[in-house]
């Protein structure tokens, strides 16, 4: 469980392919005693399960086993060295929820459409999946690319959101560029509530 605040920005070192996964190494500043094996930590979203850790020079590592499905679902499967990823580290019992319940299950991708610069901020206008559109509503939540933002506005598959110097200067916000794509979670309360309401009525949730 996270909240989707970052607390770091890590970088992929690695990629190997191992079949129908790919093993990831991930520099980061986490110290390396603090990470323990088959602990979770989203990268740029997914939940993904620590394989192995370590340090090189004065930099911490950790690798994760990305599997197939992940690799279709998120934008994992173009992760290359040099990759930049916002990381979060999986919540402690006692631990300030800052921003929304995020589980890192990722539904899918969605593109940035365009991006608006205006005294130190930037508005994104995104574009979702029709399918996953219906669960994003005006001042809500998202995750995307492992982040919790809030909902500015909402025009059939495309929505705004507003991200502040602070966000953009810790988090790998203020790279992006129109065309990049993103990781999409879905506000889980949405969801639940989406599907609770269809079933209510007889209509196969997708």
């Amino acid at each position: 469980m996270f909240t989707g605040l970052v607390s770091d920005v890590g970088e992929v070192s690695s990629v190997e392919p191992r079949g129908a996964l790919k093993r990831v190494r991930i520099m980061c500043s986490y110290p390396a005693e603090s990470i323990a094996l088959g602990a979770s930590i989203a990268c740029a979203g997914p939940c993904l399960t620590v394989v192995g850790f370590g340090v090189v020079g004065n930099k911490s590592w950790f690798e994760v086993d990305i599997g197939a499905e992940t690799l279709a679902r998120t934008t994992a499967a173009g992760w290359k060295p040099g990759a930049r990823l916002n990381l979060e580290r999986s919540l402690k019992i006692g631990d300030e929820l800052g921003g929304h319940i995020v589980t890192g299950h990722v539904d899918g991708i969605a593109e940035i459409i365009a991006i608006e610069d205006f005294d130190g901020m930037k508005r994104f206008l995104i574009r979702a999946s029709g399918a996953l559109a219906r669960f994003i509503a005006e001042k809500g939540s998202v995750s995307l690319d492992g982040t919790s933002l809030t909902v500015n506005s909402v025009d059939g598959d495309d929505f705004s959101i507003l991200l502040i110097p602070h966000t953009l200067q810790v988090t790998t916000w203020g790279e992006k560029r129109p065309g990049d794509a993103v990781n999409l979670e879905v506000d889980l309360m949405a969801r639940y509530a989406a599907r609770l309401s269809e079933t209510a009525r007889g209509v196969e949730l997708i």
